[in-house]
């Protein structure tokens, strides 16, 4: 079933339409989610969360509009929520951890440069978990989900300067925690 189907199904009442845009976007919602909040499982509600809110708030979608863009907006926010409600920093296994991250990257060809991005990599994955859930959302949305800094601004209700404050300020903790490891 093609997207707009299932949407207007959904637009219709017919949550039929839910389980063709499950299959499509949850895997990449779950990745969004679990960067932000590291943790599998409360990733995995807060994704299961999300379609359920789409699934009540979808007659107010604009179906001219992607579904993706709009539905990992709702995914990142509730991310945010749910990682800020929690509290506690949760320790990843790191081999999940790490897995995930490597997908994230583009494979390299000879075995040195291997290494090294498997260095860098575990270096940011690392980085990372020291940001706060609000800085790790922008990351995310920047550079995971690549959403502008204009489509930032609309999704966080917030002005284009603002973002553009809260993109720096995660980006120069990040900077700042890969020169401390670079020096040690």
């Amino acid at each position: 079933m093609d997207e707009q189907l299932a949407i207007r199904q959904l637009k219709n009442g017919d949550i039929g339409g839910l389980e063709s845009l499950v299959q499509r976007h949850q895997v990449k919602a779950v990745r969004t989610a679990y960067l932000v909040t590291r943790d599998l499982g409360l990733a995995e509600d807060v994704v299961q969360d999300s379609f359920l809110r789409a699934f009540r708030s979808i007659r107010g979608f604009d179906a001219a509009r992607p579904f993706e863009p709009w539905f990992l907006r709702s995914v990142v926010n509730a991310a945010v929520k749910a990682a800020q409600k929690s509290a506690q920093h949760v320790t990843v296994d790191e081999e999940s951890g790490e897995a995930l991250f490597s997908e994230l990257v583009a494979r390299v060809e000879s075995v040195e440069s291997q290494v090294e991005t498997a260095e860098v990599q575990r270096q940011l994955w690392e980085a990372m978990q020291k940001l706060s859930a609000r800085q790790r959302a922008v990351i995310v949305q920047r550079y995971f989900l690549q959403m502008s800094e204009k489509e930032m601004a609309l999704e966080l209700k917030a002005a284009p300067g603002t973002v553009k404050w809260l993109l720096n300020a995660a980006r120069e903790r990040l900077r700042s925690l890969l020169t401390e490891r670079s020096e040690e």
